[in-house]
């Protein structure tokens, strides 16, 4: 019930339209449920002799019944039509907000090739489910009410070869639903696999190419997608069943009635059951038959949409890891940082801290470069900044204030993130900078570029800064992309400018270009420098050595060379032939 009104709730604006097909459904089957008593009285006028002018407009008047349940029909298409969609709709908008909501916490949880499939297979199956309950789902046991009580007004106890018939067919669709159930059931969590597999190649083309690994891929791809197939052909197999067993129990109970009935009509010269009610009963016999097939219809696509009303409500349920507090502060005074006693680990269940014992203070305005190799856990230290993951012990504080004690979106405005993995999106180049400012002026885009060393090669396309970028930016460099990254971050003159290893496609001039501009453009931000390159922080005031998720060393350039082991090697090996040559 839960998940009933869950899910109701998101038909909204559709209210109407949900009701105007419940209404055209109920039309429908009355009016179809008529038709065959007006037509036995016909025909048993006609046995009569009854006049031509009666006849026709008995005649008319099924005609106009007729017509009206087609229209009752079509209307109920067309309604029903605007409301699932809409509904659908209104669940892919719950999704996708609450899945902006969520934290890199909760992202990890599903993954996001899962996410995927919730927001597009999930939401069309669960589309589907609810343009059955709305059409087929009320058409169906109505039309099997009233067919069994008008089968039993024209037929008396003829009708009862139902009591025979109804039971074989409702015992055998159920244990066709059973035997199938488990087969829809598994297929869905294997197409979170299968898109899984699919993002992860597209992300990946070019390692794929360079490796020349196409064939791998295209037999792990087949592989997948062949064992979706599998359980998808035995669910449909067993489905099959539904039919043979259908014609069965019709053409069964055709047979019996009219055998009893032509029996009856004989011996008793038609007093008990006459032509016209013979031909109701087997109209109505239909109708029963029928309904019962569109309610097990009903059955399995229920059934096969469960799992994603399930998995679509873990979505809409899940809690975001992190949320504003109560009265949050939304002024950030400075980018002063501290950490006080902060250790952190991804999960509850992590055995191990991917950050342990940090206390630190950066002063407002301070260059802070961090060196350290991988898994030393630098981005993970920068990333509890902005607030991208809470601590699990001590605090980090910004402006003087713990970064829990904010509006996440006044913090996130004023910390600057540029990320190891650069993004694009699809558009303009002045679209992806103004994710920085909005309102930002084109003079004041040209001089972000200018200060990432971006404007020359942006000026080089044939329509500059009106450029397309593809999807990812695939039509751009590497070093290209994250320049533009760069000039976006500046845009928003953030407090705290956070570079995690976002300079390593470029050249060590251009590095040095760039650190330059945020000295002359943003000298009251704070600058914080994650690198593997000694020389794009040796001028930094401060400098920390990261190893195993601890601050091993810090301190000068200068400070760093003479105290710390780790410092004193990685610059020797990079200036004893690494960074020169390169330079």
């Amino acid at each position: 019930m839960n998940m009933i009104r869950r899910f109701m709730g998101c038909i909204r604006e559709y209210k109407k339209p949900t009701i105007l097909t419940l209404l055209c459904m109920v039309g429908e089957v009355a009016i179809e449920v008529l038709i065959p008593f007006f037509t036995a009285n016909l025909v048993n006028e006609i046995k009569g002799g009854a006049e031509l002018g009666g006849v026709v407009r008995v005649g008319l008047g099924l005609i106009l019944m007729s017509l009206v349940s087609l229209g009752c029909g079509a209307l109920g298409g067309l309604f029903g039509s605007r409301a699932s969609a809409g509904f659908a709709k209104n669940v892919r908008h719950d999704v996708f907000t609450r899945v902006q909501s969520f934290a890199f916490e909760n992202i990890d949880k599903f993954s996001s090739a899962s996410l995927v499939t919730r927001m597009t297979t999930d939401i069309n199956n669960v589309q589907m489910s609810f343009m059955m309950c709305i059409r087929i789902a009320v058409r169906a046991p109505l039309m099997f009410l009233f067919a069994v009580i008008m089968a039993y007004i024209m037929g008396g106890a003829l009708a009862t070869t139902f009591l025979i018939i109804i039971p074989v067919l409702v015992i055998g669709l159920l244990l066709i639903a059973r035997k199938a159930m488990p087969a829809f059931r598994a297929v869905f969590r294997k197409y979170d696999k299968l898109n899984e597999s699919v993002e992860e190649n597209v992300r990946a083309m070019r390692v794929v190419k360079g490796f020349a690994r196409e064939e791998y891929e295209k037999k792990k791809f087949a592989a997948a997608s062949h064992n979706i197939a599998k359980d998808f052909t035995f669910a449909e197999r067993v489905v099959a069943l539904n039919a043979p067993l259908m014609q069965f129990c019709v053409y069964f109970n055709m047979i019996f009635v009219l055998f009893v009935g032509s029996k009856l009509i004989v011996t008793n010269g038609g007093t008990t059951i006459d032509v016209g009610q013979l031909s109701a009963m087997l109209t109505y016999g239909m109708q029963i038959l029928m309904s019962l097939m569109m309610i097990s219809m009903i059955y399995v696509m229920m059934t096969m949409s469960y799992e994603s009303f399930v998995r679509i409500r873990e979505v809409l349920e899940e809690e975001p890891a992190l949320t504003n507090p109560a009265s949050p502060a939304t002024d950030v005074k400075d980018g002063s940082i501290d950490f006080e006693n902060v250790s952190f680990k991804y999960s509850a269940q992590a055995k191990k801290f991917a950050l342990q014992d940090i206390n630190l203070h950066i002063d407002s305005g301070m260059t802070v470069g961090i060196l350290g190799g991988t898994g030393s856990s630098k981005s993970t230290l920068v990333q509890l900044i902005p607030r991208l993951y809470d601590t699990t012990e001590g605090c980090v504080k910004v402006g003087g204030r713990d970064v829990r004690e904010y509006d996440l979106e006044a913090l996130r405005g004023a910390v600057s993130v540029v990320l190891q993995k650069n993004v694009l999106f699809s558009g303009t180049i002045k679209d992806n900078l103004r994710w920085g400012n909005e309102n930002a002026t084109d003079d004041e885009m040209i001089e972000a570029c200018k200060l990432a060393q971006a404007d020359e090669f942006v000026r080089s396309f044939p329509d500059g800064y009106d450029t397309y970028i593809e999807q990812g930016g695939s039509n751009v460099s590497g070093g290209q992309k994250q320049r533009l990254c760069i000039a976006r971050a500046l845009l928003k003159k953030p407090k705290i400018l956070i570079l995690d290893d976002s300079t390593s496609a470029v050249d060590t001039r251009t590095d040095a270009l760039i650190r330059e501009g945020f000295r002359t453009y943003i000298p009251e931000t704070t600058k914080i420098i994650i690198a593997q390159r000694v020389a794009s922080v040796q001028d930094a005031d401060l400098i920390l050595v990261m190893d195993n998720g601890h601050i091993a060393d810090m301190g000068t350039h200068e400070q760093l060379l003479a105290s710390s082991e780790i410092y004193r090697e990685v610059y020797e090996s990079q200036t004893n032939g690494g960074e020169q040559d390169e330079a």
